[in-house]
């Protein structure tokens, strides 16, 4: 979820930190040019007023000098190019002298006819700094007895005002970044802060699904709405596991309850057998139910004592404990002619010996049981990673995909096999003893044929 939501509060907070410094860009590139523009217009109405009182003057011979004198100055001292034209063209003073940038096509002839008509030139178009050869033209009219007899123009470089754009620019840009960088930090400590309780919760739930009901959300920071869900599965959990334990100790009290009147009456139909032909069919029928009677109540009880004991962990040995339990079964396996072989290496893992030893028989007999004459079973130790499996194959008659989903299921078992003897407890069993040590029973097709079953147990110290 995080990698979802992180990167959307980042998408979010860029667009809004740039819808807010294009604009900011913008702004200061219009401002620093007003700036200059300002000054242009200053300078070209100081000028204006020179050239007015030249021309007003009888000796005009004796005051343009004077104006030319200023514009040289200007040109020299700031580099604009300035000049007074009058309305035909004609420069009435310039500097640099040999300008003629009055007739030239573009802005400064648009500015020219502007102030002809008696008013200043609109200002000059916005400057960016990636245009190299850009200029700034300002043009303001001269006007003697309410007529223009002149126009004064200034043509500035932006050379520095490109540069100082761009330095405005880069400190936007630094900022914008620092703001970014800052925002970023707190998008991470704001997902990690609302995601905190959502993982624990994950992770609890997932411990809850592999049996550990004693598992329970603690107490954490994050929303109001995240925290009233922490207590609500809490207490959801403990109604759950109250639950759980009350069926135990049913199954676990209703077995032992039966066993004892069951005994009795076993020992009654034992008895009663003594007064009977031999061979009576329907006393062996009796017999031969009772006794499966009491193989279920004992796997009953094993089921609830399975599902309501610890595991008592230790660092296992679990290729030496794979090929013991093989060891005991060979017998077995000989006598019923197939062939259980042990691929098995030095591994360890932490698990319950007697717990995954009880897991390893109920598994092997289920292979076992279901394992034509001449066929094979083999058991694999290895490890992978933070696991370590034992892998029991056989060359059965397997499952169905239908009947993979089911298998582990309590008194389930398929029924193209309601002849082999068995509660359909076993594998059950197995699972609620695995799952008390924080491992896991799987089970999928073996080809080309026959079933594979994956025991896994961690390898990791659960206080690690």
């Amino acid at each position: 979820m995080r990698t979802r939501l992180l990167p959307l509060l980042i998408v979010l907070m860029a667009g809004v930190l740039l819808a807010l410094g294009f604009p900011l860009a913008v702004s200061l590139a219009a401002a620093q040019q007003q700036r200059v523009v300002v000054d242009r217009i200053d300078d070209t109405v100081r000028f204006a007023a020179l050239a007015q009182f030249a021309t007003e003057s009888s000796r005009l011979d004796e005051r343009l000098p004077t104006l030319q004198e200023q514009l040289n100055r200007y040109y020299a001292t700031y580099g604009i190019r300035a000049g007074v034209y009058y309305r035909d063209g004609d420069a009435m003073a310039r500097a640099p002298e040999n300008s003629w940038f009055v007739t030239e096509e573009g802005v400064g002839r648009e500015a020219f006819e502007e102030a002809l008509s008696g008013r200043r030139s609109q200002d000059p178009p916005q400057v960016w700094p990636w245009q190299q050869g850009a200029r700034l033209v300002v043009a303001s009219p001269v006007v003697r007895d309410g007529d223009v007899v002149a126009v004064v123009f200034t043509d500035s470089p932006t050379g520095q005002l490109r540069s100082r754009v761009l330095r405005g620019w880069l400190l936007i840009a630094a900022g914008e970044s620092a703001a970014m960088l800052l925002a970023v930090g707190a998008a991470i400590r704001l997902t990690g802060w609302v995601l905190r309780p959502v993982r624990i919760l994950d992770a609890v739930t997932h411990d809850i699904a592999t049996g550990q009901m004693n598992s329970r959300v603690a107490a954490a920071g994050g929303p109001p709405e995240l925290r009233r869900l922490a207590r609500s599965f809490n207490e959801m959990a403990d109604n759950v596991e109250e639950s759980l334990e009350q069926q135990r100790a049913f199954v676990a009290d209703a077995s032992h309850q039966l066993r004892n009147p069951l005994a009795a009456l076993l020992l009654r139909i034992e008895l009663l057998a003594l007064e009977l032909p031999d061979g009576n069919e329907e006393i062996a029928s009796v017999r031969t139910e009772g006794k499966r009677l009491a193989r279920v109540l004992d796997d009953l009880l094993d089921l609830a004592l399975a599902e309501h004991a610890s595991a008592a962990l230790h660092l296992t040995d679990i290729g030496e404990l794979a090929a013991e339990r093989v060891a005991a079964w060979r017998p077995l396996a000989d006598e019923k002619g197939v062939r259980l072989t042990e691929n098995g290496a030095a591994v360890t893992a932490w698990a319950d010996p007697v717990a995954l030893s009880s897991a390893l028989d109920a598994v092997i007999d289920n292979a076992l049981k279901f394992t034509p004459q001449g066929e094979e079973v083999t058991v694999s130790v290895a490890s992978n990673g933070d696991t370590s499996t034992i892998v029991i194959t056989d060359r059965g008659p397997g499952l169905t995909d239908e009947e993979l989903a089911r298998i582990g299921d309590r008194f389930w078992r398929s029924g193209r096999h309601q002849n082999v003897k068995g509660s359909g407890l076993g594998l059950s069993i197995s699972r609620a003893l695995l799952a008390a040590g924080g491992g896991t029973i799987a089970y999928e097709h073996h080809d080309p044929r026959g079933l594979k079953v994956t025991v896994t147990v961690p390898r990791t110290s659960p206080t690690a």
